[in-house]
């Protein structure tokens, strides 16, 4: 058979003869760098992409509720992260909500259960930016900081005038003046303590957020205004009831063995610094405080005669003789070294 009377395969032929995966990538692919034009050009530069070989992998960005213009109204937000599959969108990517700020547990499961259904409902499309609108719509639902202050341990109702912080944590505005004053004095105080040469040294008071000691910047004055939370308003008095003498019973007894054990630091003792238990028959002995433990003093020297004089004490208590006077000359005594 000649070469020349073979037939070449029409392009129909060749494209059938290709697995489905190979022409589905190329349309893939292009879906996505479409989708991610899109994403860039809404976002501008608040979203993220991560590529592997080339192909876009995964898609990070931070969620805010929408507020408008009002920037310092946003008081939660999350990361959205996307785990694209080698064959998106006809399989449903991988949904992580990391770092939820001012987001208690439930509302994060409510978004994951919405986002779990957009997703069974939208196999084979592009559903970025779908998944997107689903978590900025529940934040601004829930623009109000869940859970508790954790300087008053009350929660944030309706009616309390709360703070956020840079590194979004959330204060009520009349906890955080009473913060930040009570940490101003605690420093003075603590510097009061020091010599002036520490004192110099020493770095200058800045104010820190009560979670993460993040650095802080407000004015005292302005948050002092602030009325109280509305729930230790509201609060009933404070009563002593049996549970309570009962837990101040058992701290009581457990805070009395620390101390037998030498465990407590700062407790009024004056002796030396307390030790750290190594061995197993250390935890088991109960020492007594450190308080009660003194010194070992060194022994004193034997001396040569039965009964020692002042005149061989002061002797001892000389300066050993060197060897060499000033000029490097052997020989020679000390002043007033016995001959």
């Amino acid at each position: 058979m000649h070469l020349e009377n073979l037939s070449r395969p029409s392009p129909d032929l060749i494209l059938a003869s290709l697995p489905s995966a190979v022409i589905m990538s190329t349309a893939v692919d292009v879906r996505i760098n479409d989708e991610l034009q899109a994403l860039q050009a809404i976002l501008i530069n608040g979203v993220a992409v991560k590529d592997e070989d080339g192909v876009p992998r995964v898609i990070e960005t931070v969620v805010h509720p929408s507020t408008g213009d009002k920037v310092e109204q946003q008081y939660v937000c999350v990361t959205l992260e996307v785990i694209l599959t080698p064959d998106y969108p006809e399989s449903s990517p991988e949904v992580i909500l990391r770092n939820p700020r001012g987001l208690d547990e439930a509302v994060v499961s409510n978004i994951h259960s919405k986002i779990k259904e957009k997703l069974d409902c939208h196999i084979g499309n592009p559903i970025l930016f779908e998944l997107i609108e689903i978590v900025r719509e529940y934040l601004t639902q829930c623009n109000l900081p869940s859970g508790q202050c954790v300087i008053c341990l009350h929660n944030f109702v309706n009616g309390d005038e709360f703070i956020k912080t840079p590194c979004y944590h959330h204060f009520h505005s009349h906890c955080l003046s009473k913060h930040l004053i009570n940490s101003r004095k605690y420093y003075d105080e603590e510097m009061e303590k020091l010599p002036n040469w520490q004192r110099v040294e020493a770095t200058p008071y800045k104010q820190t957020c009560p979670v993460c000691r993040c650095e802080i910047s407000f004015d005292v004055k302005t948050l002092e205004q602030a009325p109280p939370p509305v729930d230790s308003v509201n609060a009933p008095p404070f009563m002593l009831t049996d549970d309570l003498k009962a837990l101040q019973e058992r701290m009581a007894a457990q805070l009395a063995r620390q101390i037998a054990r030498g465990g407590v630091v700062g407790s009024g003792d004056d002796g030396p610094p307390l030790l750290t238990i190594t061995t197993a028959a250390d935890k088991e002995e109960v020492k007594p405080s450190t308080s009660a433990v003194q010194a070992a003093k060194p022994e004193p020297r034997p001396s040569t005669s039965a009964e020692a004089t002042p005149e061989v004490e002061r002797q001892q208590c000389r300066v050993p003789f060197r060897g060499f006077n000033r000029r490097a000359k052997p020989g020679r005594r000390e002043r007033g070294a016995p001959r």
